[in-house]
């Protein structure tokens, strides 16, 4: 418990270096002393050559010249360290995962009293954190491995996407975007209609679209995907790492099945979990359970009735969920991954 005290707290100061630019900067800028280092990110230069001998102590950092005197010690971001703390699309990025960790606990109060009341906590007070967090969290795999496996495990999906007449794609709770616009630039002829109830991320997603040179072939909407006006306008409705978030999955996997219609595809990616409970659980679901506590089952709760899932969707609950929204045929794609699972729907 004691090395956990310590690791939570080297957590909490590798999100300092991030929200600050301290990584970015030594990687941009090289070994410096924590004078150069505060004046390039704009910070207190005994706030920083704290951080900075903190981070060394660590082992995230090295210190060039140990034996100097405190304002005269270099400090330096070891090579290859820059695929962790800086680099936006680097599937070993880790800064991500800190950032979205502290997001968890910005209504730790409120989820203190949720646990008296049986009450939810809503997404949006878990704040810029989280929803940043999360998005930076996914941006690799969206970019890296979207397109490049989970849609080529659907051989038939991929040629469509490809073909003309433009195919149009839903992506459902799409955040701040990065998986539509993957899929934009994956798929050069598809149309693709991000569909998320969370209004901050709606508009962080129309930036994001807009940057990335995609809004013309990608528009992101405050809207539900149960609207029947959508209904049929799909070949493909996809949901990545939500469905266990919601009060009503069933309602939601309906809803995408009528997306789609007799047709077309539901892709849902989401966790894997061991197909029951077990004391002394991995890595994986350590970190699964976590955040359900933290995050996932007080969402989960906020709308009722609700039937309270929670991270910990395992493969039998979801297989329900599918069949009782009305699908008849439930495939687990054959893609490797530490910590997504990944079902086609039809039907």
């Amino acid at each position: 418990m004691f090395s956990s005290v310590i690791n939570a707290m080297e957590v909490f100061c590798v999100y300092v270096g991030d929200q600050l630019g301290f990584y970015r900067a030594l990687h941009e800028g090289g070994a410096m002393t924590s004078t150069e280092l505060a004046r390039r990110a704009g910070t207190n230069e005994r706030y920083t050559r704290e951080w900075l001998e903190q981070q060394a102590t660590a082992g995230y950092l090295a210190c060039d010249n140990p034996e100097a005197p405190a304002g005269e010690r270099s400090f330096s971001l070891p090579e290859g360290y820059e695929t962790v703390f800086v680099e936006p699309e680097s599937l070993s990025g880790m800064a991500s995962f800190v950032q979205l960790l502290v997001g968890t606990l910005a209504p730790v109060h409120q989820l203190l009293e949720a646990f008296r009341t049986g009450d939810g906590v809503p997404y949006a007070d878990y704040g810029e954190d989280l929803h940043e967090g999360q998005a930076r969290a996914n941006r690799p795999a969206f970019t890296h491995l979207l397109a490049q496996e989970w849609i080529a495990a659907m051989p038939d999906i991929a040629v469509r996407l490809h073909a003309d007449p433009p195919a149009r794609i839903a992506d459902i709770g799409m955040g701040q975007g990065w998986s539509s616009i993957a899929l934009a630039k994956a798929f050069p002829r598809a149309r693709i209609d991000g569909l998320d109830l969370d209004e901050a991320s709606v508009a962080a997603a129309r930036e994001n679209v807009r940057a990335a040179g995609v809004a013309e072939r990608v528009a992101m909407h405050v809207r539900d995907a149960g609207d029947p006006e959508l209904a049929g306008h799909y070949d493909l409705a996809l949901a990545v790492e939500c469905i266990h978030d919601m009060a009503d999955p069933v309602g939601v996997l309906d809803a995408m099945r009528r997306l789609v219609g007799p047709d077309g595809t539901v892709l849902i990616v989401d966790e894997r979990v061991p197909d029951a409970f077990a004391p002394n659980g991995d890595e994986i679901e350590r970190m699964m359970y976590g955040f359900s506590v933290l995050h996932c089952l007080p969402v989960g709760m906020v709308d009722t009735p609700s039937v309270e899932t929670g991270t910990v969707m395992r493969r039998a609950t979801f297989r329900r969920y599918a069949e009782e929204a009305g699908f008849s045929q439930v495939d687990e794609l054959p893609v490797e991954h530490e910590t997504f699972r990944f079902y086609r729907l039809r039907g």
